[in-house]
This record gives structure tokens, sequence and C-alpha cells, in this order.
């Protein structure tokens, strides 16, 4: 089982912007992949990292992996792998929110989203 950790920001903005009933299915959707870590569309690599993201509606969940342990291990072995929910977009921000991602972590590393 893969630990799920949602930064502080990304939870403010989803109590922001969607109901307390949507924002706690979104959040429950989001702890699914606790069960299922390899679930999500691969967006792209930096580093051994990999961005990640989930779909709700209209709005995407980017996520940090390890992607050599998302890789090679199987789900048995995947217990201390670490999950980092990072941003969320719309459809329409989608590209500009991934490019951020991937400057901070060109530029800082995972240690950029705390």
């Amino acid at each position: 089982m893969a630990k799920v950790e949602l930064v502080r920001s990304l939870v403010v903005e989803i109590k922001k912007k969607f109901s307390k009933a949507e924002a706690n299915k979104i959040i429950d959707l989001i702890y699914t992949l606790e069960e299922n870590p390899k679930k999500g569309k691969i967006l792209g690599t930096i580093g051994g990292i990999v961005i990640k993201e989930i779909k709700y509606n209209n709005f995407r969940f980017y996520f940090l992996a390890d992607g050599h342990k998302l890789k090679f291990f199987s789900e048995e072995e995947l217990t201390d792998l670490l999950l980092r929910f990072v941003r969320m977009s719309d459809k329409k921000h989608q590209q500009k929110t991934i490019n951020e991602i991937r400057q901070v972590l060109i530029k800082i590393g995972p240690k950029g989203f705390e």
C-alpha cells in the first residue's frame, strides 16, 4: 500500500473551489491511490520523478511519484511509495500547470512542494 500526501495549499484550494460534500468526494478519490498506486495518466518524468494526473469532471489533480519504484515494483512491494499531490487545474489551464510543476522539479526538486 502506497502513502498518499496532499500538500496543504492543495487541500485549501479544493475546499475553496468545491462544496464540502464534493471536496470530501475528491479527497476520497485521491486516497484510492493508496490501494492502486499505478492509477493515473503519466505526463512526464524529471530526474526519476514521475508527474501523473487523475481526473475528476473537468479538473485534473497532479501528483508526483518515484518512477523507479512505480515501474519495477509489484503492488505488494509499494509499501514505501509516496504519492504527493501538488496541484490542480481545470482543462483550460492544464498545460500551464504541468509546465509550472516541471519548472519547480527542475529548479528545486520535490522539496519545492512542501
